[in-house]
C-alpha cells in the first residue's frame, strides 16, 4: 500500500457515490452465496487485502486530524492577533502542552486555543477542558495578557456563568489538587470562581479571523 492519497482513492472507489447504498447492494449480492461465491464476489468488488490496508491507513491518518486542526488553526490565527513588535517565545502545537505551560507564549501574551464548536447542550468534557484552561491562565503569575481563544463565546460564557458545581469540573487529579490546594472549598460553583477571576483572562472569538475553523470544530 502506497500513500494516504492512494488509500483514500481505494476507499472512495469502494464506497461509491453512497456508502449506505453500496453496503445494501453488497448485502443483496451476497444472499445465497457459498464460500466460493463470496470469494468471487470479493474479487469482483475489490474487497481484498489492499482495501483493508487502505482502510487502516485512512483510519490512522484521520485519528490525528484533531491534532492537525489544533496546530494549523493556531498558526492560521496568529498573524491576525499578533501586535506590532510582538514576537513568539514558545509554541505548543501538538496534543497537550508537551511540557510547555500554554499553547502560545509571546512577548505580550500567554494563550490557550480551543477549536471546538459548542452546541449548547450537555457538553461536560469540553466544559471541563475549557475550565482547566481558564483556571491555569487565571492563576498564572505574569504581567502579560492572558487569553483564551475559542470558536464563539455565547455558549462558553453561559457555562462560566452557570450553576455547574466546581467539584464536577475538576476532572483530573492534577487540576483537583492544584485548585483545592489554593482555594479548598471556597467556591461552590463555576460561576463563583469565574466572577472572582474573569477580569484576569480575555476571551477571544477567533472565528472572524479564520471562519473556516468554525466548519472544522
Amino acid at each position: 500500500m502506497g500513500s494516504v492519497e492512494d488509500a483514500v482513492e481505494l476507499l472512495l472507489r469502494f464506497k461509491g457515490d453512497n456508502l449506505k447504498h453500496r453496503i445494501a447492494g453488497l448485502e443483496g449480492d451476497a444472499r445465497s452465496l457459498d464460500g466460493s461465491g463470496t470469494r468471487q464476489m470479493n474479487e469482483t468488488e475489490g474487497i481484498d487485502s489492499d482495501l483493508l490496508q487502505a482502510l487502516r491507513k485512512v483510519k490512522l491518518a484521520s485519528s490525528q486530524i484533531d491534532v492537525a486542526i489544533h496546530a494549523a488553526g493556531i498558526l492560521a490565527v496568529l498573524p491576525h492577533i499578533l501586535e506590532p513588535g510582538e514576537v513568539i517565545e514558545s509554541l505548543s502545537l501538538g496534543a497537550g502542552n508537551t511540557g510547555r505551560a500554554f499553547d502560545v507564549e509571546t512577548s505580550h501574551r500567554v494563550a490557550e486555543f480551543k477549536f471546538i464548536n459548542w452546541a449548547g447542550g450537555s457538553e461536560t468534557i469540553r466544559q471541563n477542558q475549557t475550565f482547566k484552561d481558564f483556571f491555569y491562565l487565571a492563576e498564572h503569575h505574569t504581567s502579560k495578557k492572558r487569553q483564551l481563544a475559542l470558536l464563539g463565546l455565547e455558549h462558553p460564557l453561559k457555562f462560566f456563568n452557570g450553576r455547574r458545581s466546581i467539584s464536577t469540573v475538576l476532572n483530573t487529579k492534577r487540576v483537583t489538587q492544584d485548585f483545592r490546594a489554593k482555594y479548598g472549598e471556597r467556591f461552590e460553583r463555576v460561576r463563583d470562581y469565574f466572577a472572582t477571576m474573569k477580569d484576569r483572562v480575555e476571551f477571544v472569538d477567533v472565528t472572524p479571523f479564520v471562519p473556516e475553523l468554525a466548519a472544522l470544530g
